[in-house]
């Protein structure tokens, strides 16, 4: 197999690669860097890195790749319980870390390596040993229904998904990324560092996200911001205040969200701020990505544009029968399959087996229509956002998209609840704008049938301090509280 980076193995130069912070690398001393600890881990098969939004980080997964050894990285926010369930399954020969980074005492018996940015080693012309299908990356899931999966990612999986997303996006050499994105999952290590470094662009990471770093980078030869609902969020809130970071996101050639649903009400805050529209796309762990909206197509609020060259997408019904209708209604899980796809869940053959079709398709647990163009809308997660009421397959997500276009909601989610009557009752979830004049069931229910379809407006309103989310934003159903914290209900 060819190198995942060309521009590492195929004469480096001084061309700037990575940057965190005041700390840099070209591609010169990113080669030689990535050398030396390839030099240190040939002889491995799999290493664990502490995954900080360093340039270690970085560093240590490139060398480890560039020498055909697999990559367990690890997030330095996880618990015990968590890291020693990962280590155990994994079971990573050593960890690579920063220089005087404290690693917590599950790590205490495993060999540890300190990576050194400066060291200078010899790159190989091709990845080690390594094929196509030898693995690259094992990512753990959240593991909301139980321990973590390791999902086994291949090498051909990263160079696909990184070339495919290139021609999405027209992304070349020439183009500088910033985010402020964790580098221990898929959008902040596989696209937001890998990616520019297969394209032979350069990565400048913020460290920690701020508006402010958003704004000097963008304005400073940036081309490109990647980042996931809760910055986006951000952004748009500190818009109105900064004429500085409204100019910087429009002089941006692309604008990226990913990892959970854009809002539409920040999508059209930033568009009439900037006259940027923010494009989305679709993946997963196991996926890497599935869809993108592309650089020349139209970026509509609530969309993540067709499937990306190369992969397969389909959706069905319950019982495995695809849909035929692209008809913006029909309501079906996601199926994908091609050569973005992970091998399997390490040590879990009957996971694995789970979750494939007998002919082959990845079932991502993910619903969505898909409009008269093709492209692909998600509505929620089957277990989740599917919501059974009066003989209507609702997904989720449509709904809280029209709760955040009332004045009076500041974050929403929706869930179902048992009902004699429905099946399932819609329940909406609520952050109001103003905790002392919260909007009520029938004024949310009216706004809710008035845009989408009556069968479709919350039954029963629920009113909340704050939404529990991940270090993603994404909103996690599963820990909304049980019993009644506040309710109106209706009819």
């Amino acid at each position: 197999m060819s190198s995942l980076f060309p521009a590492l193995t195929d004469a480096p130069g001084p061309r700037p690669a990575l940057r965190f912070g005041d700390r840099a690398l070209t591609y010169a001393e990113l080669a030689a860097a990535a050398g030396a600890v390839g030099a240190r881990v040939r002889d491995q098969e799999r290493v664990a890195v502490w995954a900080t939004p360093a340039l270690e980080t970085a560093v240590a997964v490139v060398g480890a790749l560039l020498a055909g050894v697999s990559v367990v990285p690890l997030n330095p926010r996880s618990g015990g319980t968590e890291l020693g369930h990962i280590l155990a399954d994994s079971a990573p020969s050593l960890v690579l870390a920063a220089p005087g980074d404290e690693l917590p005492g599950v790590l205490a018996g495993s060999r540890r390596v300190d990576v050194d940015v400066r060291e200078r080693g010899p790159v190989p012309a091709e990845d080690g040993r390594a094929g196509d299908e030898d693995p690259a990356l094992i990512v753990y899931t959240s593991g909301t229904t139980g321990p973590p999966k390791g999902a086994v990612i291949p090498r051909r999986a990263v160079a696909h998904t990184l070339d495919a997303l290139a021609d999405a996006w027209a992304w070349t050499a020439g183009d500088v990324l910033v985010h402020g994105l964790p580098l221990f999952h898929v959008h902040g290590l596989v696209l937001g560092t890998l990616g520019p470094l297969r394209r032979g662009g350069s990565v400048r990471h913020l460290g920690r996200f701020t508006t402010e770093g958003v704004a000097r980078e963008l304005s400073d030869g940036a081309t490109m911001l990647f980042g996931v609902p809760t910055m986006y969020h951000r952004i748009a809130e500190a818009l109105p205040d900064s004429p500085e970071l409204a100019g910087a996101l429009a002089g941006a050639r692309l604008l990226v969200s990913g990892s959970a649903a854009l809002p539409v009400h920040d999508h059209e805050r930033i568009a009439a701020a900037t006259g940027r529209r923010v494009i989305e796309r679709y993946g997963m762990t196991e996926t890497l990505m599935n869809t993108s909206v592309r650089a020349d197509g139209e970026a509509r609020a609530g969309t993540v544009g067709p499937p990306l060259p190369g992969v397969g997408l389909r959706l069905v019904e319950e019982d495995g029968t695809p849909l035929t209708a692209y008809d913006g209604e029909s309501v079906g899980e996601i199926q994908v399959r091609g050569p973005n796809l992970f091998t399997r869940y390490l040590n879990r053959p009957d996971a694995t087996a789970a979750a494939f079709t007998g002919d082959g398709w990845f079932r991502t647990g993910d619903m969505a229509v898909r409009d008269p163009d093709g492209s692909v809308r998600i509505v929620g997660r089957k277990a989740t956002d599917l919501i059974k009421s009066g003989g209507y397959k609702i997904g989720a997500g449509e709904i809280e998209n029209a709760l955040l276009e009332h004045p009076g909601v500041r974050e929403a989610a929706v869930t179902g609840e048992p009902d004699a009557d429905l099946g399932e009752r819609i329940v909406a979830w609520i952050v109001p704008a103003d905790p002392a004049a919260p909007p009520g069931t029938e004024e949310l229910a009216g706004h809710v049938a008035g845009r989408l379809a009556p069968h479709k407006r919350p039954r029963v309103v629920r009113l909340l301090d704050a939404l529990p989310r991940n270090e993603m934003g994404k909103i996690m159903k599963r820990a909304l509280p049980q019993g009644d914290p506040a309710a109106e209900g209706g009819r």
